[in-house]
């Protein structure tokens, strides 16, 4: 199992744990990140202000959101030219509990395939779905709410081939724009709990977000708000096969 680890060359605080990274997961290695912010990085990348898809998106993307989604585009990429049947992909903020991890890496083992994408969030937030798998408590499922967060996922061949085909042009965040499988065409699995937690406010906190002045928060949550009661409305469902 080959591990990805997206990290920031200039990123002096995050450089140590990227380095623990590299010996926690399985046959690691660091994929330089994308700089959003250098039109020269992302010329290759379409992005248009929210409107590509239904719901819209009421936000204009920052130069660190689109950064992170062409950096995953990039691993996606490396999965599909080295031919690997999966990888992991993780951003170089995660921390990594040792022994709860081996046991999300033998369900990941027992239970992926290339056609799959795996979330292992920090946070246990998708309840309900269908579950596929358990081991103690530990529960491979399908979700009917996809959450938010890209820290640490399983990314299939076939599943990174048909998510670069639909992402040569964005108009959201990667995390809003995985949860439309409607638009995606690609499932979306959940492994909770994984071993895995976030420590970007103890490392320089994180490289997406900015401070938004007091007058714009109220007006950001109603937009939010909106925003994710549509994404409610269409939750993920198990296919039925009809062969």
């Amino acid at each position: 199992m080959n591990t990805l680890i997206i990290h920031m060359p200039s990123s002096t605080e995050r450089r140590p744990n990227a380095e623990k990274l590299l010996q926690d997961l399985p046959d690691a290695q660091l994929v330089d990140a994308v700089d959003g912010r250098d039109p020269g990085q992302v010329a290759d990348l379409r992005v248009f202000p929210g409107n590509l898809h239904k719901p819209t998106y009421p936000f204009t993307m920052r130069g660190g959101e689109v950064g992170c989604f062409a950096s995953h585009r990039k691993c996606w990429q490396m999965i599909v030219d080295n031919n690997w049947n999966y990888a992991i992909i993780a951003e170089d903020d995660v921390a990594v509990s040792l022994p709860d991890l081996a046991r999300s890496l033998s369900m990941i083992s027992a239970h992926m395939s290339p056609d799959m994408f795996i979330r292992l969030p920090f946070k246990n937030r998708e309840r309900k779905g269908t579950v596929i798998a358990i081991d103690g408590d530990t529960r491979l499922l399908l979700p009917q709410k996809i959450g938010l967060q890209t820290g640490c996922q399983v990314v299939g061949r076939e599943a990174a081939k048909r998510l670069l085909a639909k992402s040569e042009q964005i108009d959201r965040p990667i995390d809003t724009w995985l949860q439309m499988h409607w638009i995606t065409g690609q499932p979306i699995h959940t492994l909770l709990p994984n071993g895995l937690g976030e420590i970007a406010g103890q490392i320089g906190g994180s490289t997406i977000q900015q401070k938004t002045r007091t007058s714009e928060k109220l007006m950001r949550e109603i937009k939010r708000a909106w925003y994710r009661a549509q994404v409610r409305m269409r939750p993920q469902r198990p296919r039925v096969d009809l062969r």
